[in-house]
């Protein structure tokens, strides 16, 4: 009997213990020592392991440099900085070859960061990044003459919803840094087009190009369970880059109140579709075709929610509980080398993605939402 009695004590005691150290782990995690090492061993491992679609200067380097700029202004840590000065230099300072398309001045959005923050005002040229904001929004283009009659319907300049990721940031940052307010105004303009093409007011999320709103009798433009789809990366792309597009954007812009409002919608509507396990599928409303979580599209949303939180555009106590979920999830993501699993591959659509599969665009997800994270100041 008394052995009994100390075997049961025991069997309780390693059970207390273990589900202490659990939540003392779940918490761990939250720690900003715990997010910033976290942070930097994701950045580790995409710096030494490169990957690009098509250059250096690419889109996706673009969106992985977003998140290294992002990291950098959350934690001052010199090692993100270097990492933007040495891409930037490497890169002669230059954008993408086509000016007419938004993915490829994305990578300007850091050069434009170094130039504002990073000491010596001679090291940056942005002489290419002029030269391509200034052909893209003037020059004669055949998708702003509505000429292009593809079914993804490139009859605006920002026809697909990951555009407003891509150039609105960088316009929005350098309207800021040169003090030239018009190119604020021609941002607005394309957005709004996009905007009127794209957004799903009933359903308050972006279709990711024509080919997926859907007019009434398009089977192709709905999901098996009779849903139209809805791309999380695509709205993460949204999403996130309304939060980067309000932080540098003046206080007192005249058409600020039209992007904080689509912000709060978009932020209701992403809430709203969250799993229990965290972290966002490939199909918003379509959960169960690939029912599994994703990085990409679920780092950006935790970054704009958090965003939110930090600004005051967003209540914390409904909030909050969703980005701590994420951000767990996330984590969970993360290998043991610091690679950032689950990453959906270069897309356009809803696909599957596994713990294995990874992109440089899902690392600066990863380091846009632990930025936000760190400020929130979790215990």
């Amino acid at each position: 009997m008394k052995h009994k009695l100390i075997f049961k004590i025991a069997v309780l005691t390693v059970l207390f213990s273990c589900l202490g150290t659990s939540k003392m782990m779940s918490q761990k995690v939250f720690k900003p020592s715990a997010i910033k090492a976290s942070m930097l061993k994701a950045l580790e491992w995409q710096e030494a392991h490169p990957i690009f679609a098509l250059a250096p200067t690419d889109w996706t380097e673009g969106a992985y440099y977003t998140g290294v700029v992002r990291a950098h202004k959350a934690t001052g840590d010199q090692v993100y900085m270097a990492a933007l000065k040495n891409q930037g230099y490497h890169n002669n300072w230059e954008t993408y070859t086509r000016l007419h398309h938004a993915d490829d001045v994305a990578i300007s959005y850091s050069y434009l960061y170094v130039d504002m923050v990073g000491g010596r005002k001679d090291f940056v040229d942005l002489k290419p990044t002029a030269d391509f904001l200034n052909a893209h929004l003037y020059e004669p283009d055949v998708w702003k003459a509505g000429k292009d009659k593809s079914s993804m319907g490139r009859t605006i300049l920002w026809w697909w919803c990951d555009a407003l990721f891509m150039t609105p940031p960088v316009l929005n940052l350098y309207a800021k840094h040169t003090n030239q307010p018009k190119y604020l105004d021609e941002m607005h303009k394309f957005y709004t087009q996009t905007y009127n093409q794209l957004y799903d007011k009933e359903e308050r999320l972006f279709a990711r190009d024509m080919r997926f709103v859907w007019k009434g009798s398009d089977k192709d433009a709905k999901e098996p369970n009779g849903e139209k789809i809805f791309w999380s990366r695509g709205n993460g792309w949204v999403i996130s880059g309304l939060a980067l597009i309000l932080d540098d954007m003046p206080k007192d812009y005249k058409h600020r109140a039209f992007y904080e409002n689509l912000f709060k919608e978009l932020s209701a509507r992403i809430v709203e579709l969250q799993p229990k396990d965290g972290l966002w599928r490939t199909s918003l409303l379509c959960p169960e075709a690939y029912d599994h979580g994703e990085v990409s599209g679920s780092g950006f949303h935790t970054f704009a929610l958090a965003w939110g939180i930090n600004n005051g555009l967003l209540d914390k106590e409904t909030y909050l509980p969703a980005v701590k979920k994420a951000w767990k999830a996330l984590e969970k993501c993360q290998h043991e080398d610091g690679r950032i699993g689950w990453v959906q591959n270069i897309g356009a659509s809803p696909e599957p993605a596994n713990k294995d599969s990874w992109q440089n665009f899902g690392t600066g997800a990863y380091l846009m939402a632990g930025s936000e994270m760190l400020k929130l100041q979790l215990k």
